[in-house]
């Protein structure tokens, strides 16, 4: 198969203003109101001290980059998804990528925790409002794990050469929480430098996994899973800390 007609009498143009080409945002954006995200994030995220107005409305720029990224934008300039066509239509208070940019590069370390925390908080609404974790009030498992992300620019906050010759990485700490009947949803997420060991803050994380399962409704048996570098006092004491018994099961 090929194309008969010459490409310069070919134009394609999408400037239909009644275009929705993400309309499945809308019952998104309804379940996060639902559950509180721009309230929580409005609460608990000050950006104090940021400049060119970047800690005024946290809320309609946290729940416009959720969108984006539901949309599937993986960068700052793919946010303008949200602008495409009478996207502005159903949705309301949309930020323009350089406001986001700003927005996000004004964070610190203590305000990435302002983030955790409504993430804890919402991550419990979510799973009051839909069957996110069904049957977590007999068992749940908690996963936890370090990854690697490649990284391009130099000055990436964390990035440094590890584990892979010649390639800059960040180097975050995942926990994850699932049920028998679940897909696995991120519990908490900690970020070290590129050399760190795999252990390395896994007893605070493995802390925060644990009260966010309690708070998702993981009321039962809760099994803690990693692998044998996670396997040290400082995790098992913070299991044996937790609010309600869990159990670690800690595999190689």
């Amino acid at each position: 198969m090929h194309s008969s007609t010459p490409p310069r009498a070919v134009s394609a143009v999408f400037d239909e203003a009644n275009l929705i080409a993400h309309a499945g945002l809308v019952p998104v954006i309804r379940l996060a109101e639902r559950c509180g995200l721009g309230r929580l994030t409005a609460e608990k995220v000050k950006l104090t001290g940021a400049k060119n107005g970047a800690g005024a409305q946290v809320d309609a720029k946290v729940t416009s980059i959720v969108g984006g990224m539901v949309a599937g934008a993986d960068s700052i300039e793919d946010l303008d998804v949200l602008r495409h066509g009478a996207m502005p239509t159903v949705s309301g208070g949309i930020r323009a990528p350089s406001t986001l940019g700003t927005f996000l590069r004004a964070f610190t370390h203590g305000h990435a925790l302002q983030l955790h925390a409504v993430h804890r908080k919402f991550l419990g609404e979510l799973a009051a409002h839909t069957p996110l974790l069904p049957a977590a009030s007999e068992k749940a498992f908690i996963d936890v794990d370090s990854t690697h992300k490649r990284v391009y620019g130099r000055t990436k906050q964390g990035a440094q050469y590890g584990r892979f010759k010649g390639i800059r990485t960040l180097h975050p700490l995942l926990a994850t929480i699932c049920t028998p009947h679940s897909r696995p949803v991120i519990a908490t997420v900690r970020m070290r430098r590129g050399k760190a060991a795999d252990s390395r803050g896994a007893p605070k994380l493995v802390s925060e996994a644990l009260a966010t399962a309690v708070e998702a409704g993981c009321t039962g048996l809760r099994i803690l899973r990693a692998d044998s570098q996670f396997y040290n006092a400082g995790v098992i004491a913070a299991c044996r800390q937790t609010p309600a018994p869990a159990s670690p099961s800690l595999a190689a």
